[in-house]
């Protein structure tokens, strides 16, 4: 069928567009105004046609279950504060033809070119301003423009580096600029997880669509971004508010997917003007930073006073030239309302044309002759804070159209209009277009925004081939931020013919060389250290309790003396035996995956999901345990999934100097309890059966028929699970895998010294490796117990702190 053949056809041939009307007077991204396909949509359509309705679903279902193994998640803020929600997939992509994506891009590109020349000006010689192309007062009052930052010249010569662009189309199929976003643009992680997802629904279409790849775009930053290092030895960073941050996904995985350190401002100082990392192998150098956080929060000691996320000094190294920032610092008001007001005019002044692709026509009030045109037309204007940086149709609480005035308050229009004018912009309602989303077995127009994503490269600015797609859950174009119950879909640019298949991987005709270890920041490695010792507490918790449900099954009493006494020690180790599934235990695994958070970039994702899997069937078997041989056998299935977890993580896990964290704190977990539990059980008074109880909370009933000949006693035992180099759960070979691994730490031994943590393990080793079961009495077993619990306040004072 020729190409002429093909835009002929229209929307009637396909039964899945059947109840596809468009809005009046709206543009759509699938059909013309008089109902043909687009050409670019038609190869899709005809693919989607020759799937059953059920095929459809369970396609979707295998891009959920892709997301949700990923672990993508969007955290949503509400009255009962924030939750993580699944992340919002609309399954069926955006496409556009690679001649439609040109224009949008040069457009772009030329955009990029004017803030950044905005932003140096206004940082700098101040023309704008003293020229009358942007008044003083809308630039003083933003709280975005960062006075201590006047006079600042970018280390890299460059302001900006990666820019997002929320653009829609209008009416008459125009593309419009809706928002500038250069604070701290989010999105692009997101935008390679909607790939992934939408190549695993659309697979067999997808592999021949002559789609454009998205890794090239990534490649080509990351190469800038570590040409900008200056120096061979420093590092590239992703500077993050934290876990608790709405995107804090996409910051884990943008740094997993570049190899970038991922950092909060804590990780951070300033020393002799230069920014440093606290790793556990002393302060290194970070001279490019991209920070994913606001930029008042970023220094405390000369932006926001109250900010406790920022690192202090930090805009004295920016002042010095010690560290690029991405972008820098201020170039937050340029996502500022008002200033879409300014910009066309300004574009002519600095460029010599005009705005390639209009932004939103918007009107300051602070000028007598534009607030009397907007008071002219507000019925049908929206209105919103001059100053304000959020996105379009995200601030229900501001922004509202004119005609809607009086549902929201008392009063004239034009006086409230007249009092609030230098704050004020009022903007052309826009109406965005429409783009297919799949509910009930047909498609139907939704109102969709695109975020478009441009990187600086070291041949100029490039733009993302796609990026994600914003998809209205109703037909009211206001319900279309995912705050607001909105979805996000895939982006596809269709080439005619096959593009140039592109990888993350820097293809190179140098020699191989290996690159330096990656250094690991004291907080990463504190974060590790605890998830080792929550989810072996936890494994000690879960074999205790299986322990102790089983007896009591057998006894049918409580306070038979050897339940009794495990019962008491489940207590002491805030286990209430009480509780079919003790909220302690469920504590101790949500700790765990507390600590796993805040090293997402250096965890597995099917780590994370086991862990987080693990924690769930923890509070999920709180709710339906009713006797004791209901908990037995939950406590059994805990346990195969703490096993499970730790056998993924500790075989999968580069054994890099994080690795030993964790495996030093899972150590000194198993040791510090074994010990107590010998302490407790091998005692005089132990109760009648405390000896089989330890062989079975320590998994070594069968390594005791094996390994001694004759029966059962107190000193076979301490032999067995406190002396025995052989076996996993003896306190001396835990003790003997710490030695190991910290004898390889950073600072372990200088000048063929060893360092007080080395000395003290060392030390706790020898003592117990020259006992005897004999001497092994409850006393002694308890100081070495407490000396293996101090060690970890010697491991926090020799790395963390």
């Amino acid at each position: 069928m020729s190409l002429d053949e093909d835009t002929e056809k229209g929307a009637q041939d396909y039964s899945l567009l059947k109840a596809y009307r468009p809005f009046p007077g709206v543009s759509d991204e699938l059909l013309y105004p008089d109902g043909r396909v687009r050409p670019v949509w038609r190869p899709f359509l005809d693919h989607l046609s020759g799937l059953s309705p059920e095929t459809i679903l369970e396609r979707f279902a295998r891009g959920n279950q892709y997301l949700n193994d990923a672990g993508v998640y969007f955290r949503q803020y509400g009255q009962d504060g924030p939750n993580e929600r699944e992340w919002p997939f609309s399954h069926i992509p955006v496409i556009i033809s690679q001649d439609d994506w040109q224009v949008i891009s040069d457009g772009l590109v030329q955009r990029a070119e004017l803030l950044e020349q905005v932003v140096a000006d206004l940082y700098g010689p101040n023309r704008l301003v003293s020229d009358r192309l942007l008044p003083a007062n809308l630039v003083a009052k933003s709280p975005e423009w960062q006075r201590p930052l006047v006079g600042v010249e970018p280390r890299s010569g460059h302001f900006l580096h990666f820019l997002a662009f929320e653009i829609g189309r209008g009416p008459d199929g125009t593309w419009w600029v809706l928002s500038d976003r250069a604070q701290a643009p989010s999105g692009a992680g997101f935008a390679l997880e909607n790939r992934v997802a939408t190549g695993r629904v659309f697979n067999e279409f997808f592999a021949r669509a002559n789609v454009h790849r998205l890794a090239g775009f990534f490649r080509r930053f990351r190469d800038h971004l570590v040409d900008l290092r200056g120096e061979p030895d420093s590092r590239v960073s992703i500077l993050t508010p934290g876990p608790l941050n709405d995107t804090y996904f996409e910051h884990a995985y943008i740094a997993r997917y570049l190899g970038f350190m991922l950092l909060e401002g804590e990780d951070l100082t300033v020393e002799n003007d230069r920014l440093m990392v606290r790793t556990v192998a002393g302060l290194k150098p970070v001279s490019v930073l991209w920070r994913r956080q606001d930029a008042s929060w970023t220094d405390p000691l000369e932006l926001n006073e109250t900010s406790q996320i920022g690192t202090p000094g930090l805009v004295q190294a920016v002042r010095q030239g010690t560290v690029t920032m991405v972008n820098a610092l201020g170039s937050g008001f340029l996502e500022t309302r008002a200033l879409l007001a300014f910009l066309p005019r300004i574009c002519e002044h600095l460029m010599g044309e005009p705005l390639k692709i209009p932004n939103v026509a918007t009107w300051w009030c602070g000028e007598t002759s534009t607030r009397d045109y907007v008071k002219e037309h507000a019925e049908t204007m929206m209105f919103s804070p001059a100053l304000s940086t959020a996105l379009p149709f995200t601030s229900a609480q501001t922004d509202f159209i004119g005609k809607d005035f009086h549902e929201r308050s008392q009063g004239n229009l034009e006086s409230w209009i007249d009092g609030r004018a230098s704050n004020l912009v009022g903007q052309e309602a826009v109406t965005l277009s429409t783009t297919p989303a799949y509910h009930d077995g047909q498609l139907l127009p939704r109102p969709m925004s695109l975020r478009v994503f441009l990187a600086r490269t070291a041949n100029g600015w490039e733009v993302m081939s796609g990026g994600f797609a914003r998809i209205g859950r109703t037909e009211d174009a206001s319900a279309i931020a995912m705050q607001a119950g909105g979805s996000a879909a895939d982006v596809w640019i269709v080439a005619g013919q096959k593009p140039v298949k592109e990888t993350l991987l820097h293809q190179t005709e140098s020699p191989f060389f290996k690159t330096q270890s990656g250094a690991l920041p004291s907080r990463a490695a504190d974060n590790l250290f605890w998830l080792g010792r929550y989810v072996e507490r936890a494994e000690g918790a879960v074999r205790l309790l299986r322990a102790y449900h089983a007896r009591l099954l057998e006894t049918a009493d409580p306070e038979a003396p050897l339940v009794a006494q495990a019962g008491e020690f489940l207590d002491k180790i805030g286990v209430a035996p009480v509780e079919p599934v003790p909220e302690g235990l469920c504590e101790m695994l949500q700790s765990a995956v507390a600590s796993a958070s805040k090293v997402r970039d250096r965890f597995s994702v099917d780590g994370w999901l086991a862990l987080n899997d693990l924690a769930q069937s923890a509070n999920g078997a709180r709710r339906t345990m009713r006797d004791s041989a209901d908990v037995t056998r939950a406590m059994g299935l805990l346990l195969r999934k703490i096993t499970g977890f730790s056998g993924l993580v500790h075989e999968n896990m580069y054994r890099f100097t994080g690795w030993r964290f964790l495996s030093i704190g899972r150590a000194l977990e198993r040791a510090h309890r074994m010990a107590d539990l010998l302490a407790e059980f091998t005692a005089e008074d132990a109760p009648e059966g405390a000896l089989e109880l330890l062989l079975e909370v320590g998994d070594s009933a069968m390594s005791m028929s094996r390994r001694y000949a004759v029966s059962l006693s107190q000193s076979t035992v301490l032999d067995l699970l406190a002396m025995d180099t052989k076996n996993p759960r003896s306190v001396l070979y835990q003790l003997n895998d710490m030695k190991d691994h910290v004898g390889v730490l950073p600072g372990s031994s200088e000048n063929g010294h060893l360092s007080e943590l080395a000395r003290s393990v060392l030390q706790i080793h020898t003592s117990l490796a020259i006992s005897t079961p004999d001497t092994l009495v409850p006393e002694k077993l308890g100081e070495l117990r407490d000396q293996i619990a101090h060690l970890s306040v010697e491991l926090t004072d020799a790395y963390i702190r």
